[in-house]
């Protein structure tokens, strides 16, 4: 079974659109494990533009099934996830004011500080996983670095298939015989969605975890309005 961890960034981005504490990110968390959610994920960035630090802390506390932290792991990121100790870290190469993730690591030009840092985490039983294209060379080069996993980016594999490319699963299919061979664990993740999930995994041999948040989130503003806007109309009357 291909586990689901919800990436809640998008609900701190909200709460912090006010300030306060609405919605309450812990509140959801703790909903979204109920609902049957089989972790958690967080990307805090430098700027804390949506999840803050103290909320990676905060979470801690409430997430009990697997709690998966991404970023680059600059300093304080590295030693936010030693203080944390969460299941799993993501190391995403983000640049200073992305937006969003745009490409995975170039895991041979930065294989030696890779391999620094996932022993670093390792030495705390922390599991790692790499973000990375579906390229041959970089899934071999994060094998080297010694990671358990690598999350394959799925933003051009979304793309295709929302433009009725089926093919466009190719060379993610090539990655994961790739990786399973060498023995990395596999997790995926960007701009999977209800349209294309069950897609990816009936084709992705080993895929052990999938992470969305934009997505689901998203979808999550149109499944519930029906019962939101109901309750309000009780409300009203």
């Amino acid at each position: 079974m291909t586990k689901l961890s919800v990436n809640i960034n998008k609900i701190a981005t909200l709460r912090n659109a006010r300030g306060g504490n609405v919605p309450n990110l812990l509140q959801v968390a703790i909903d979204l494990q109920n609902f049957g959610a089989q972790g958690i994920t967080i990307h805090p960035r430098p700027d804390e533009r949506h999840i803050r630090y103290q909320d990676a802390r905060d979470l801690k506390a409430v997430v009990h099934t697997e709690y998966n932290i991404e970023g680059n792991p600059q300093h304080n990121f590295i030693d936010l996830v030693l203080e944390c100790k969460p299941t799993q870290v993501t190391l995403v190469p983000d640049a200073i004011g992305a937006i969003t993730s745009s490409a995975g690591w170039d895991t041979i030009a930065n294989q030696s500080y890779l391999t620094e840092v996932i022993q670093e985490f390792q030495r705390q039983g922390i599991r790692t996983s790499i973000f990375v294209d579906p390229i041959a060379a970089m899934i071999e080069g994060a094998q080297k670095t010694g990671t358990e996993r690598i999350e394959l980016y799925t933003e051009e594999f979304a793309h295709q298939y929302s433009l009725g490319n089926k093919k466009g699963i190719d060379p993610y299919i090539k990655a994961a015989e790739i990786a399973n061979q060498l023995g990395l664990g596999i997790n995926a993740g960007h701009d999977l969605s209800l349209d294309n999930i069950q897609f990816f995994k009936e084709n992705i041999p080993g895929l052990l975890e999938v992470s969305i948040g934009h997505a689901l989130i998203s979808e999550s503003l149109y499944l519930g309005f029906d019962n939101v806007v109901n309750m309000y109309l009780r409300k009203l009357k």
